[in-house]
């Protein structure tokens, strides 16, 4: 049964910005395993994946009906499956299968999230 869909949207601008005037950022979003990826990556491509998980984990707390607040950024990790597929997991949130898509733009990032009871 499905409990919760959230969607997130973010300016890729934005993300860049926030990166700049604040680089502890990366450590406040992403998780020590998201952040080796994050630092694999170059340019660009570190703002879209921030931004990707940014908003993917903005999704999730939306589809949980809490927002960002009550969940931590760090109780949320989404690491790629063997075929590059984002999988997410939630402390406390072990009883429900989570589905997660984020796509980029030139300029946006979006996540959904679909929580369903098992």
């Amino acid at each position: 049964m499905i409990k919760g869909i959230g969607v997130d949207l973010i300016d890729l601008e934005r993300i860049n910005e926030s990166i700049s005037r604040n680089p502890r950022l990366v450590q406040r979003i992403l998780t020590e395993e998201e952040q080796r990826i994050f630092h694999n990556l170059n340019g660009q491509r570190q703002v879209e994946f921030l931004a990707g998980r940014f908003a993917v984990k903005e999704a999730f707390a939306k589809a949980v009906g809490t927002g960002i607040g009550r969940l931590s950024f760090q109780d949320m990790e989404v690491l790629p499956d063997a075929k590059g597929a984002p999988q997410m997991k939630v402390s406390g949130f072990d009883n429900y299968i989570i589905w997660a898509a984020i796509s980029h733009s030139r300029h946006q990032a979006v996540a959904q999230v679909v929580l369903e009871e098992v």
